[in-house]
C-alpha cells in the first residue's frame, strides 16, 4: 500500500509501464496483441499488482515498445527494479524451494513445431494424407526414442508407404524452431544454476540442433538423450539416470515440460517441476523465471 503519499515499488514500475505504453500509442488490450502477453498479467503489472515482474516480461514489453530496457526503466528507483537488472548474476544459486539443477525438455519447451510441420511438408511431396504420415510416426516414435529401432528402419517404414525416399531428421530439422524468448531463458538460468537438457529424442537429432544453434549454446552439465539412454520420459530409469548424471538429490532437481505425464513421472520421484506451453511461452517463461528465482 501507498505510504505516506509515496508510490510504493511495484505501483512506481505499473505506472512507468503504462507511461511507455501510452507513449507508443497502445491502449493496454494493442500492447497484449502486439507482445503475446495475457491483458491479466499487464493489468497486474500496470496496477502494481504483481511484486517484481520478471525482468523476462519487462524485456520483452520494452521490446514491443520499441525501447531499450534501459529506458523503460529510466524513472523506476533502484529498490523498484527486478532483481536480474540489478546486478549480475554471482555463482550458481539455490532457489527458495532449494532448486540446484533444472532439466529442461526439448521438443515442446526449447523447441516446437518439428514434427507437424515436418508431416506436413512430407504430405505434400507426397500426396499422403497427414493422418497417415501421422500414424505411421506415432507408431515407431516411442521406439526409435528409446533406441530400440534406428532412424533407417523409420525411414524405410515412411518411404514404403510414401512412395518416396525419406529422410525424417533433415525434414524435422529443416522444420524445427527456437521457441521465442528461450535463449534469454536459458542463457540466465545457466547462470545462475546447474541446468541440463532431458529428452525423447530420436538419434541424430540434438546435436545438429546445438551446433546449429537452434538449441541455446550455453553450458549444460547434462544432457540425456533418450536414444542414446534407451529409456524414456516417463519411466523411472530415465529420470534416475538424470537425477545421477545431475549429482544432485531429488528434492533439489526441477524439470521444465510440456508433457503433463512427464512432469507427474517427475513429481512421483520428488522432483519440483513447471509446465510449459511452446506455443505461448511469454507465459510459461514467466512462471519459470519467478519459480527460479534465488533464496536470499
Amino acid at each position: 500500500m501507498d505510504v505516506g503519499g509515496s508510490l510504493t515499488e511495484e505501483k512506481q514500475l505499473g505506472r512507468v509501464v503504462a507511461a511507455a505504453r501510452k507513449a507508443a500509442g497502445l491502449t493496454q488490450q494493442g500492447l497484449c496483441y502486439k507482445s503475446g502477453l495475457s491483458y491479466s498479467t499487464l493489468a497486474k503489472i500496470e496496477r502494481g499488482a504483481i511484486r517484481a515482474p520478471s525482468v523476462f516480461t519487462l524485456k520483452h514489453l520494452a521490446s514491443t515498445l520499441g525501447v531499450s530496457l534501459d529506458d523503460l526503466l529510466r524513472d523506476v528507483s533502484g529498490d523498484a527494479r527486478p532483481a536480474a537488472v540489478l546486478s549480475e548474476p554471482r555463482g550458481k544459486k539455490v532457489t527458495k524451494n532449494g532448486v540446484r539443477f533444472v532439466y529442461f525438455d526439448m521438443n515442446g519447451c526449447l523447441v516446437r513445431g518439428a514434427t507437424n510441420r515436418a508431416v506436413a511438408t512430407l504430405s505434400e511431396e507426397s500426396g499422403v494424407p497427414v493422418e497417415t504420415i501421422e500414424t505411421l510416426y506415432w507408431q515407431h516414435n516411442n521406439a526409435v526414442c528409446r533406441g530400440d529401432v534406428s532412424i533407417d528402419q523409420l525411414n524405410t517404414v515412411l518411404a514404403e508407404r510414401l512412395g518416396m525416399m525419406v529422410d525424417w531428421n533433415r525434414y524435422y530439422l529443416q522444420a524445427v524452431e527456437a521457441t521465442p524468448g528461450m535463449f534469454e531463458l536459458i542463457t540466465w538460468a545457466a547462470e545462475n544454476y546447474e541446468i541440463g537438457i532431458l529428452t525423447n529424442a530420436m538419434p541424430g537429432q540434438v546435436n545438429p540442433m546445438l551446433a546449429s544453434g537452434v538449441l541455446p549454446r550455453v553450458r549444460y552439465t547434462s544432457i540425456v538423450d533418450s536414444s542414446e539412454v534407451h529409456a524414456l520420459k516417463p519411466e523411472n530409469r530415465m529420470f534416475e539416470i538424470a537425477a545421477e548424471r545431475a549429482g544432485v538429490a531429488p528434492h533439489e532437481l526441477m524439470l521444465v515440460d510440456d508433457d503433463r505425464v512427464n512432469l507427474g513421472g517427475a513429481a512421483e520421484l520428488g522432483w519440483h517441476t513447471m509446465g510449459f506451453d511452446a506455443y505461448h511461452p511469454e507465459e510459461s517463461i514467466v512462471a519459470v523465471s519467478t519459480a527460479l528465482q534465488p533464496a536470499e
